[in-house]
């Protein structure tokens, strides 16, 4: 309620406004559906092997005062055939933003995105992951904030208050990818006792661009998105609580020609656990081939995380090996396949990620996501059984 009295504050002119202050307004909406099937059957007791879900995703985007403040609210929601915890909704984004010149603050629920590699996106701090939406990690869920960002010649500045924390969801009990135990955000409790949720988490990140070079140096202090084991009561079980950490993030980018090397690496810092990860890797593109337009990039990345078989994704001494395939077409064709190889352990994980456009408003994707001979010196074997295929068909209004 706080925020809408806010955001109301902030929104009083577009009610009064003038031939001088035209208000600008645009609505989308998606709506989507799709069915994933499971190759194998589940490790667990009432696991599914099929499931199908329908999805909205409302997006409204208001500007006025000449392009001086905005508001920006998008909107989704799931309901899923047997995942309870699936059906779901959230306000992916509401916030209102005003642009002066160099700098720019935005208060609300907001999405920022930190990172460049492809496989992981280990500096990518500020939004809870929603991982009952996806297993990859790359779907998030809004964070209120108030981000102030300023741009200069030495580069862009953005500093960031975060004054509540989001829990993340866990898969329900005929879900996917779940533990053997079924968590409930709500049992999950945290390292601050006193404060716990509204414990305040700040980002601050510089961003600066030199010729070829594109960096970034970032810092978070706050609740940890990622939750961590430890020992229950009983002193049998495993309990997750989330942590109070310190990280510090750096990316570097190189664009030489058709090559782009990349590289994300953290440090992170907690009374529970220490961690350094990194990722590295090149890009190489081979454009226009045979003047047909079809442009083939070739991605090679190293991931190493010294946490080892605690590591949440697996990904400790590895590396990725994929294809990135661009049609450059009016339907938008794209592919993406590859795959994550334990240079230590006989883990591979392999994906594969395509889409195309019919029409004016119609888009059907395709996903997959394989794991193949899961080392039991890790988490992922948790999830041996739970490889994939999922079809999406998207109407655009």
């Amino acid at each position: 309620m706080a925020l809408v009295a806010m955001l109301s504050l902030f929104l009083s002119p577009i009610w009064s406004q003038d031939n001088s202050n035209k208000l600008y307004t645009e609505f989308e909406l998606e709506l989507k559906g799709d069915y994933r099937y499971f190759f194998d059957e589940g490790l667990y007791p009432s696991q599914q092997d099929h499931f199908i879900s329908f999805a909205v995703q409302p997006e409204l985007f208001m500007e006025w005062d000449d392009g001086a403040q905005l508001l920006q609210f998008t909107a989704f929601g799931r309901w899923e055939q047997h995942d309870t915890r699936r059906t779901h909704a959230d306000i992916r984004e509401l916030y209102w933003q005003t642009i002066q010149g160099n700098w720019e603050l935005s208060i609300g629920l907001k999405k920022i995105f930190w990172g460049i590699t492809e496989s992981v996106h280990l500096v990518d701090i500020v939004n809870q992951t929603d991982v009952v939406e996806s297993f990859d990690g790359e779907q998030k869920l809004g964070q209120p904030m108030v981000h102030f960002s300023y741009l200069s010649k030495f580069g862009t500045f953005d500093i960031i208050a975060m004054p509540y924390f989001r829990k993340r969801e866990f898969a329900g009990v005929d879900a996917r990818f779940r533990f053997p135990v079924v968590f409930d955000r709500d049992d999950l409790s945290f390292e601050n006792e006193d404060l716990e949720e509204w414990y305040p988490s700040f980002a601050f990140r510089w961003g600066h661009s030199a010729g070829a070079f594109d960096f970034g140096i970032s810092q978070f202090h706050g609740i940890g998105r990622e939750p961590l084991f430890k020992p229950s009561s009983d002193g049998i079980s495993l309990d997750l609580f989330y942590p109070i950490i310190d990280q510090t993030g750096i990316e570097l980018q190189v664009i030489t020609g058709p090559a782009i090397w990349k590289l994300e690496s953290i440090v992170r810092f907690s009374d529970v656990q220490d961690m350094f990860a990194l990722a590295a890797g090149l890009e190489y593109t081979f454009g226009n081939i045979n003047n047909s337009g079809l442009d083939i990039g070739l991605i090679g990345e190293y991931l190493y995380d010294d946490r080892d078989e605690l590591s949440f994704t697996g990904f400790d001494n590895d590396v990725f090996l994929g294809c990135r395939l661009a049609f450059n077409d009016t339907q938008s064709s794209e592919l993406l396949f590859g795959g994550i190889f334990d240079l230590e352990k006989s883990t591979s994980f392999y994906s594969l990620e395509g889409s195309r456009r019919f029409g004016d408003s119609w888009k059907v994707t395709l996903e997959a996501r394989i794991l193949s001979n899961v080392s039991e010196r890790e988490l992922l074997q948790f999830f041996r059984n739970d490889s994939f295929a999922q079809l999406a068909i998207s109407k655009f209004f």
